[in-house]
């Protein structure tokens, strides 16, 4: 396992940029919240349980409450950014079976989709002066789908195909859009798994263990970087080879 997936990248690649990430108190989101601060990048991470988030000791991250699908909320975040580099939203919810209910559906659909285009739409224009990037966050389940798992399953498609749009719509602005799409990972979303259900899931990857966290923000950080600078439009996956077995 890589343990330090983040070792291989230059100290102070992200100096003087500015980076926000939504979803970023816990998660895939504060990995990624903290790969960049540690990059030298200014961050500015929101999600709900701001006050419970903890931060590794020596990373400057900026913690602020905020529900992804206030709009008002949303709006002061961007109001207070002088500029913008990099916009990861990265916040997510996952409801299970009660997903097949409209008020579930809807809410997870809210959060996994509406409200990635919503502050993609707010920030673009300061994307748009610093020639920023967005990298968004699908799931293998965009691929093959889940029946417990049907407003997730679907709102992780709409991201794959929001990202791929948005590529084209936004390339003259010099905004690049990509994807990452992870498969099982270390995160509270996959705590409520049982002894045999991860038991199949390794069977069925080919690395044979769950991804950490801090593997997908190290992907996420070389999609923002300038080595990804002619990269617009992908869809990575970062699962540990499930999707070559699981399709």
């Amino acid at each position: 396992m890589a343990s330090r997936p983040l070792a291989a990248l230059a100290p102070g690649l992200f100096e003087g940029r500015t980076v926000l990430v939504t979803g970023g108190t816990s998660g895939i989101g504060l990995a990624t919240a903290e790969a960049f601060a540690g990059l030298g990048a200014r961050v500015v991470a929101i999600g709900l349980g701001a006050a419970r988030a903890e931060v590794s000791p020596g990373l400057d991250v900026e913690l602020v409450e905020v529900d992804v699908t206030d709009d008002d909320a949303l709006r002061a975040v961007v109001a207070g950014l002088d500029r913008l580099d990099v916009l990861v939203p990265a916040a997510g919810i996952s409801l299970g079976e009660r997903e097949l209910e409209w008020e579930a559906f809807n809410t997870v659909v809210s959060i996994q989709l509406a409200a990635v285009y919503r502050i993609a739409e707010l920030t673009r224009p300061l994307l748009a002066a610093s020639g920023g990037s967005v990298i968004t966050i699908a799931s293998m389940f965009a691929y093959f789908g889940g029946g417990s798992r049907v407003a997730y399953s679907a709102a992780k498609g709409g991201v794959v195909q929001l990202t791929k749009s948005l590529a084209e719509a936004w390339a003259g602005d010099r905004i690049r859009v990509n994807c990452v799409a992870p498969g099982w990972i270390e995160t509270p979303l996959a705590d409520g798994l049982d002894a045999r259900a991860k038991e199949r899931i390794l069977s069925r990857t080919p690395l044979a263990r769950f991804g950490a966290a801090s593997e997908i923000a190290a992907v996420i950080v070389f999609l923002a970087s300038d080595a990804a600078s002619f990269v617009t439009g992908a869809v990575l996956p970062v699962d540990g080879g499930y999707l070559t077995t699981a399709v």
